[in-house]
């Protein structure tokens, strides 16, 4: 089995291309010329693509009738992507542990097809990676007051969330993007606001002050709203990214729910950045 959302086995995130059927169908049969008995490949393969589309599956009465079940199966398999491209993989896995001289379409062919087509997915085992997620909130230019060291250490940052989301790592990204909010607040320490300077050392104490200095204004909501966010996600009873989640079946981060975090969290970054840039040139209005 491949690593993927789960929640993708019961709500599938769409269908695969049908020129990837045909090209797959096509490798399929071109691994059954390997056999004298062909009809023993074919069958593998419709066990496969029969558990991925929920059917059972019999054996066929000849090879046409074989060929013509597993071109249903693959059809009906295709309503979920990710079980599809499971199914193909798996199976030529199994083929190649009973036959070691069996020559099977290895990862490089599988994702060629899959790039070849658009997809929007790459095997990777052991996980099957989504190439097609959601676009990021864009993080815009840095300011210039921040130093180089912290403009490398924000880019890495952003670009690892990406790659856990597109990995399928769902809490490791909100993880990794929310720690960056923590650090990009403490940018704020000794920054003069009003008649003083901002005095605390970590996200939740900053956050006040910058929300006292703000009072009255669009920006004393929107730093409640972050705080809330991050209190969310910090709690195991909420988010659990930070001390921990409790062990109940909810405790599992979706896609979709990592997506929507980790674009709230960009859009508040582009949203303090911009205040350290107001404070720090001494446009403290």
């Amino acid at each position: 089995m491949l690593n993927y959302d789960p929640t993708w086995r019961l709500r599938p995130p769409g269908k695969i291309a049908l020129a990837v059927i045909s090209d797959l169908t096509v490798l399929i049969k071109r691994v059954s010329g390997q056999y004298s008995n062909r009809q023993h490949v074919i069958e593998h393969y419709k066990r496969y693509f029969a558990d991925a589309a929920g059917r059972p599956s019999y054996h066929s009465s000849s090879l046409s009738w074989a060929e013509s079940d597993l071109d249903d199966y693959m059809r009906e398999a295709g309503a979920n992507a990710p079980m599809f491209i499971e199914a193909f993989y798996d199976a030529g896995q199994a083929l190649k542990n009973q036959n070691s001289e069996l020559v099977v379409p290895d990862v490089d062919m599988i994702n060629y097809v899959l790039n070849e087509h658009g997809a929007g997915y790459e095997v990777n085992p052991p996980r099957l990676i989504a190439r097609n997620a959601s676009s990021s909130v864009a993080v815009e230019i840095l300011p210039p007051s921040l130093d180089a060291q912290a403009h490398e250490r924000i880019q890495r940052s952003l670009k690892q969330s990406e790659n856990y989301l597109a990995a399928g790592d769902n809490r490791q990204a909100v993880q990794e993007i929310l720690w960056l909010l923590e650090t990009v607040s403490t940018a704020f320490q000794g920054i003069p606001v009003g008649d003083s300077t901002i005095q605390g050392k970590y996200f939740n104490k900053i956050a006040d002050e910058l929300r006292l200095h703000r009072k009255g204004q669009v920006a004393e909501q929107a730093i409640g709203w972050m705080k809330t966010l991050h209190g969310y996600l910090s709690s195991p009873t909420g988010g659990g990214v930070r001390h921990g989640a409790t062990l109940t079946a909810d405790a599992e981060m979706s896609a979709h729910e990592a997506r929507l975090f980790c674009n709230l969290i960009r859009s508040y970054l582009n949203f303090i950045l911009d205040e350290y840039h107001s404070l720090s040139g001494g446009n403290s209005g």
